[in-house]
């Protein structure tokens, strides 16, 4: 038996297209690493596909033991704070970002920090994108007499238009939420080792975010504690092994990666 022709690559206009009318494969385009010669470990991609796994599944028991969610407005309370939280994980590493990368670049020597800068700039279009694609709710939404009067302005066709655009972005951003935390800002087109440094990063603020701002209170202490650490130390663990594997089969360290 003959193996199946392998399918042709998709044309630009082909690929502008398919964006067009599939927010997830545009998200996929938007969010994910595509630099020809970037590092890709497999073994690390499954451990992170575990850890993701074992993650929902920790947060679930948590919130089946001490959050009941038995009517659909519990359950509905309990998907928005889910996406509550990672919405605010995307904004604190979007604010992270610019002063990391920034940092990052301006350590490198010579030509490699204009290379970064250049790089980056894939990484700062990922931002934009997410934050474009937030931004179109409020015009469908929002109370204030401002967006009030677009609406009003743009009549029934203009409406039919902001609805099908939210339809679109609604797809977009959730699915390029989750995109932007597992490759953290499609760094990995800038350097191999600025992903797992970033995700340590944005772990442990959110970790002392939740601190701050009590979250979990109903939860019993012991519980509470496993629950704060467990992502951060495992997320920690996981990119500190993803430099190491990095640095054996690669050849890549940080001090490499900035001429030193």
């Amino acid at each position: 038996m003959q193996p199946p022709f392998p399918r042709p690559p998709l044309t630009r206009s082909q690929r502008i297209l398919k964006c067009v009318y599939n927010p997830f494969y545009a998200a996929q385009r938007a969010f994910r690493p595509s630099r020809p010669d970037a590092v890709e470990d497999l073994t690390v991609r499954k451990i992170q596909m575990w850890r993701t796994g074992l993650g929902i599944a920790a947060w679930l028991v948590l919130v089946m033991s001490y959050k009941p969610v038995d009517t659909a407005k519990g359950v509905e309370t309990v998907a928005g704070d889910k996406f509550n939280q990672s919405w605010i994980s995307t904004l604190v590493l979007v604010c992270a970002f610019p002063f990391m990368i920034a940092l990052f670049a301006f350590a490198a020597q010579g030509a490699l920090r204009g290379l970064y800068l250049r790089r980056s700039l894939k990484s700062f279009g990922a931002v934009a994108a997410l934050m474009g694609a937030m931004a179109t709710f409020p015009l469908a939404v929002a109370p204030d007499p401002e967006t009030a009067g677009f609406r009003d302005a743009i009549g029934t066709p203009g409406m039919v238009v902001v609805i099908t655009l939210c339809t679109w972005s609604l797809g977009f951003a959730l699915y390029g939420i989750a995109l932007c935390l597992m490759h953290v800002f499609r760094t990995a087109d800038i350097h191999a080792v600025l992903p797992p440094i970033l995700a340590t990063l944005l772990v442990w603020v959110m970790a002392a975010l939740d601190v701050i701002n009590n979250e979990n209170a109903e939860v019993p202490v012991l519980a509470r504690i496993v629950f704060l650490l467990g992502a951060p130390v495992s997320v920690t663990v996981l990119s500190c092994w993803e430099l190491y594997r990095l640095r054996k089969y690669h050849n890549l360290t940080v001090r490499q990666a900035l001429g030193r």
